[in-house]
């Protein structure tokens, strides 16, 4: 017995309930009801929707039909992981791994350069990195950025560029490093001074493995023997003098002791066997984060644990996302990047803050609820502006997160005082006939960034007559957009003004129009113009001029100087002595 025939006894009897993804297929559907693919394809039919078995439907229209049928529906949601790590959680967590020892491997050790300031730490930073591309072991330096990788004996080294960082400083002062080795940069001809004293002293607090960098021994003035004996006096002993803090004499400036710098770090990292486990979901620091007008939001994290992929959700403090692109420091693309890569992150509703943990999330659900959440905000707010303006009803769908945040970063940007748009929508992925019933409702536009319709939504938009326009460049969206808006405002008037006209004679009075005879004072009439009647100095009505003669022939102008005849069509009497002043007015569309 069919549910239809059944529904006197199913009336009385609870809806048994049922979960429905946000996508689902014809196929997919009738197999979560339990229902042969014929009724939920005439289900569909009965709501004005054209289905085929293989194609997707959103969860709204899929909710509207298994409730047609009796069925209660939900939507899925796939579990998440807890609250968003602290940093001082995530520093505990790091422990932990490494105290359990399970599925440990190998990394690169991540070290920061610190010191006093103007003793050659940027310079030095600067040295590393291009003798690095020198030596061809990475692509060129397409930004400069806050973290990169150099190699020395086959092992890779993690710099942080960060010492007069706001990311670093945060840290330092709540007792936390994301570094493994801290080079401790001491000018040969300037010794121990103040910053070098904290640096020391936050170095021990942290119990960080050092390696003494004497910088500038180039110099004339050069007393490295001196800068060792202050050194030791704070408490830094050398391997020569029976300590166990390795020093290299360099100058930054001319590329001498690198290597041997190098050598001392990698030394180091051998001896440390720094290992994190690269097998469980990623765990990184965000070191800094900007909106690109292009790209949108971008981050610069390092990962400390874990591997981030592309692809994957994430959350970061308030911001959340998907992985669409993964950067390493010279800008060559990633499908993924493990513990101590410092990577360039392309995906995030909004810039991260820096410090925020990026984190991976389970559940492809989180990155849609936020972005409707944002949405609905964008909404209150739109609608407490003027109402009095006229507005561009639109709703945006695209293919990132990252995309959907840039286009309406720019979109937010235009400004006019007599139009605006109103954003009823916006979200990542396909656009589906929810989007466009949303659209018939509102008589929105419905646009797409690097977003196509679904066929069956193609089909819905094409027999409700909703407008879909799409869009693989941003600057073609945002100009679409501007030439709409601009066709709402109202025309600019530009007149000119060709001649006046002394009245001498009023031949014909009529409900609406007459006939006046008149000097040319000035410039020129011209037949077809509009009229202005002016009166004892007043501006006192207008009409148009619809014949004008001289000589009792027609003509096209009367210059000044010369008698003419003028029918005129208006509600004001003209009177001998008036003044006829003949103008144009043009239309002119206007622009944003």
């Amino acid at each position: 017995m069919s549910p239809q025939e059944n529904s006197s006894d199913t009336a009385s009897q609870p809806k048994k309930k049922v979960t429905i993804p946000s996508s689902v297929s014809v196929k997919k559907l009738s197999e979560i009801l339990q229902l042969p693919v014929a009724t939920i394809i005439t289900e569909l039919m009965k709501n004005g929707i054209l289905a085929t078995i293989n194609e997707e439907i959103d969860y709204d229209t899929a909710s509207i039909i298994a409730g047609d049928l009796e069925f209660e529906t939900e939507p899925a949601e796939e579990k998440t992981e807890g609250g968003r790590l602290t940093l001082e959680e995530l520093d505990k967590l790091i422990a932990q791994e490494k105290s359990s020892g399970k599925n440990l491997l190998p990394r690169a050790p991540i070290v920061t350069i610190l010191g006093h300031v103007d003793h050659g730490k940027t310079t030095l930073l600067d040295t590393i990195r291009k003798a690095n591309v020198a030596a061809g072991e990475a692509g060129g330096i397409t930004q400069h950025i806050s973290a990169y990788q150099t190699k020395k004996r086959k092992q890779i080294i993690t710099f942080i560029d960060t010492p007069g960082h706001e990311a670093f400083a945060a840290m330092r002062k709540r007792g936390l490093s994301i570094a493994d080795i801290a080079i401790l940069v001491v000018a040969a001809d300037d010794g121990v001074r103040p910053q070098t004293k904290e640096v020391i002293a936050y170095i021990k607090e942290r119990k960080l493995p050092v390696i003494v960098a004497i910088n500038k021994i180039d110099k004339p003035d050069a007393k490295p023997e001196r800068v060792k004996q202050e050194l030791a006096e704070h408490g830094i002993l050398f391997e020569e003098w029976g300590g166990d803090t390795m020093c290299a004499e360099i100058s930054a400036k001319n590329n001498i002791g690198i290597d041997k710098l190098l050598e001392n770090i990698a030394l180091l990292a051998e001896v440390e066997d720094f290992r994190a486990d690269s097998k469980r979901d990623g765990l990184a620091i965000v070191l800094e984060s900007h909106l690109d007008p292009q790209k949108g939001p971008v981050a610069t994290a390092l990962v400390r644990t874990g591997t981030l992929k592309v692809g994957q959700d994430i959350i970061s403090g308030g911001s959340f996302g998907r992985i669409r692109r993964i950067e390493d420091w010279s800008g060559k693309n990633l499908e993924q990047a493990g513990p101590s890569v410092p990577t360039i992150i392309y995906g995030f509703n909004t810039a991260p803050q820096v410090n925020d943990v990026v984190q991976v999330v389970s559940g492809k659900t989180l990155a849609r609820e936020k972005s409707q959440e944002a949405s609905v905000k964008k909404l209150s707010k739109i609608q407490e502006e003027d109402d009095q303006k006229k507005k561009l009803t639109l709703i945006l769908k695209a293919d990132m997160q990252g995309s959907l945040e840039a286009v309406e970063q720019i979109l937010s940007s235009i400004e006019s005082p007599e139009v605006a748009l109103n954003i009823i929508s916006s979200g990542v992925g396909s656009i589906t006939e929810s989007d466009v019933r949303i659209a018939e409702s509102a008589g929105a536009l419905i646009l797409g960034f690097n977003s196509e319709p679904t066929s069956v939504a193609k089909r819905l938009a094409e027999a409700s007559k909703i407008q879909i326009e799409t869009y693989n460049i941003i600057y073609k969206l945002v100009e679409a957009v501007k030439e709409k808006l601009a066709a709402l405002l109202p025309p600019e008037i530009i007149r000119t003004d060709y001649g006046e006209l002394s009245v001498l004679a009023i031949f014909k009075t009529g409900k609406r129009d007459m006939i006046v005879g008149g000097r040319v004072s000035s410039g020129k009439m011209l037949r077809g113009s509009l009229i202005e009647i002016k009166r004892d100095g007043e501006i006192i009505g207008q009409g148009k001029m619809m014949n004008l003669q001289q000589n009792k022939q027609n003509a096209d102008e009367v210059n000044q100087g010369n008698e003419c005849g003028i029918v005129f069509e208006g509600n004001v009497k003209i009177q001998v002595g008036d003044t006829l002043i003949c103008y144009k007015e043009e239309e002119k569309k206007r622009a944003l």
